[in-house]
């Protein structure tokens, strides 16, 4: 049985979640991962959603204000025995059914050319490659996306 929950960076179990995924990050970027560390920090973030599958926690996401009306998709991790059945795009559907909630209307967020799984989701969710914003701009590892938000946006 699944189960979504809207909770903040305070939850044990993203934490958890992110521990994992930082794991993981330092793996495929090796001496890169201090530079993008400095922007994954998970101690002010408001919004955040862990999915359960039987009360056991498999994925999150989280996202913080950008700019204006933007807000920047974070942290987002699946363990990786549940990949591939479709929880990372549930996990950023809910984010964005949150933020268009709370009057946002478009989604920006960085990947990296080391996580061609992610590149693949934003992709299949929609997200138009864009120009690296700040920080980002000049790393060449840095791929970034936005995505203009629907009010008919639904989790399915």
């Amino acid at each position: 049985m699944k189960k979504l929950i809207r909770t903040d960076s305070s939850n044990p179990d993203f934490i958890s979640l992110v521990a994992l995924l930082d794991a993981d990050l330092a793996e495929r970027d090796g001496e890169e991962t201090a530079f993008y560390a400095q922007f994954n920090g998970i101690s002010k973030l408001r919004h955040t959603v862990v999915l359960y599958i039987d009360e056991l926690p498999v994925a999150c996401g989280a996202f913080k204000p950008f700019k204006d009306t933007l807000v920047e998709i974070k942290r987002m991790f699946v363990l990786p025995e549940y990949r591939g059945k479709g929880i990372a795009s549930k996990v950023l559907t809910a984010l964005e059914l949150w933020a268009v909630e709370l009057g946002h209307v478009a989604c920006v967020l960085e990947t990296g050319l080391r996580q061609p799984e992610a590149i693949a989701l934003y992709k299949k969710n929609d997200y138009q490659i864009i120009p690296n914003y700040p920080p980002y701009e000049g790393i060449e590892n840095s791929v970034c996306f936005k995505k203009v938000l629907s009010t008919n946006t639904s989790i399915s």
